[in-house]
């Protein structure tokens, strides 16, 4: 297998360097994640409309915070209670390079049948904390959509990221990972999210003190 020279892509570019905690999270603020259960994370997500605006990339920089709180390799926005199509990510490929940037009316293009291979391999999330579960994904996909301003995106993902892409664009239709589950399985997930939700959110707290913010245990 030939391994990518690439190894950090911004918003689908390449860039020389990128820090390990992008200037996104360092604006942010945290903010409570959404769990299985709550009605937000169960309906369609509302397109954005307005663009540029300091709203929208005070969302964008307390989801990329939020998201490193919880040790996430993404997060969409009514994970945080907010039900606009929009989500942000920092992930890696099956070849190591590191995919960082966030994607507003996303569209998910798949790849057709004939040309479809599914990967079936463990999968989390952070509104089901502590669960994890072998859910499949196709090992490829492109997402088309806007950065914050409006501009055109096109992000193709293969391997973890393209998992990372589906998961993520599930949420902003109301779906959850373990609803790919059977019903034995998904009664499974929810049984280790009971067993395990306080050591997660403990966890989480201890990362926003590590990040000098403060989270309600």
């Amino acid at each position: 297998m030939v391994r990518s020279a690439v190894r950090v892509l911004v918003q689908g570019k390449p860039v020389d360097s990128y820090p390990a905690l992008p200037p996104e999270a360092g604006r942010g603020s945290p903010r409570r994640i959404t769990e299985v259960g709550e009605e937000v994370l169960r309906r369609s997500c509302r397109e954005v409309t307005e663009f540029g605006t300091p709203e929208l990339s005070a969302l964008i920089d307390d989801m990329f915070l939020t998201m490193y709180i919880a040790d996430g390799a993404g997060l969409a926005a009514n994970q945080v209670d907010v039900d606009l199509r929009l989500f942000v990510y920092d992930c890696p490929d099956d070849h190591g390079v590191r995919h960082i940037g966030h994607i507003i009316n996303p569209v998910l293009d798949q790849p057709d049948p004939a040309h479809r291979l599914l990967i079936e391999e463990t999968e989390g999330c952070l509104s089901v904390p502590g669960a994890r579960m072998d859910v499949p994904r196709t090992d490829r996909t492109v997402v088309r959509g806007v950065d914050k301003d409006g501009n055109p995106l096109v992000i193709e993902g293969t391997g973890y990221f393209a998992r990372c892409l589906q998961h993520e664009a599930d949420h902003l239709s109301g779906h959850l990972y373990i609803d790919r589950l059977s019903k034995r399985d998904r009664k499974d997930a929810l049984r280790q999210m009971a067993d395990r939700h306080e050591e997660v959110l403990a966890r989480r707290v201890e990362k926003a003190k590590a990040l000098g913010h403060q989270l309600q245990p």
